[in-house]
């Protein structure tokens, strides 16, 4: 996939720059040393400062929130570039959480990113799962997104979203050609979690190559 520039912030925040469009994935911009919880007794804390500060990262065209919930993708310092920032794209239950612009999707939805002098960017909703089988009731919804806009020519840029390894992140093989992932690397661990149940970097890009 050519011009198109990917910078890794930290965790799962990156920068997209494409087609004259800025576009950033879940954001976190806390500073190391901050403490993360998602309720039901599980937390994290976060390790390392983000690699570009919040104040420098310049204008934010679109934020592409998995989901809106956890701290780990959407902290506080995150949670106050989206006023600012042109469209939230995120779940459905996210949107109504949300507010003001934020666009809402189910999965295989899509929504465009459209303005004046850049290309549209068409923006689908593509299965997640944050966690085994029975865990939704506890971890909510969550998506992820593949991109695609006019000039692509191996296929589209997916960002898998904050999900482990099932056949929904499967599926999406059978109906996308991916040239660029994103993918989750961790190995989250915790009472409920199955054995393998978090998504690694290879098994994902095998997954998404299939």
């Amino acid at each position: 996939m050519t011009g198109v520039r990917i910078t890794h912030v930290g965790g799962p925040t990156a920068l997209i720059e494409a087609g004259g469009w800025r576009l950033l994935t879940d954001p976190t911009f806390d500073p190391a040393g901050g403490k993360y919880r998602f309720g039901w007794g599980t937390g994290s804390r976060k390790l390392a400062d983000p690699a570009i500060a919040a104040a420098d990262l310049g204008r934010v065209d679109a934020v592409l929130l998995s989901h809106d919930h956890h701290e780990d993708n959407l902290d506080a310092a995150g949670r106050a570039l989206l006023p600012a920032a042109g469209v939230v794209v995120t779940t459905v239950a996210g949107a109504k959480r949300l507010g003001g612009k934020t666009r809402g999707l189910e999965n295989w939805a899509t929504t465009r990113l459209e303005a004046a002098g850049r290309v549209p960017i068409e923006v689908t909703a593509t299965p997640c799962r944050h966690g085994p089988p029975g865990s939704h009731p506890i971890v909510g919804d969550v998506i992820g997104f593949a991109l695609r806009w006019e000039g692509q020519k191996r296929g589209v840029l997916w960002i898998s979203g904050d999900t482990v390894l099932y056949d929904g992140v499967r599926g999406v093989a059978t109906r996308l050609a991916v040239d660029t992932a994103l993918l989750p690397s961790e190995a989250v661990t915790r009472p409920l979690a199955e054995a393998g149940a978090a998504c690694s970097f290879r098994s994902a890009a095998r997954c998404a190559t299939r």
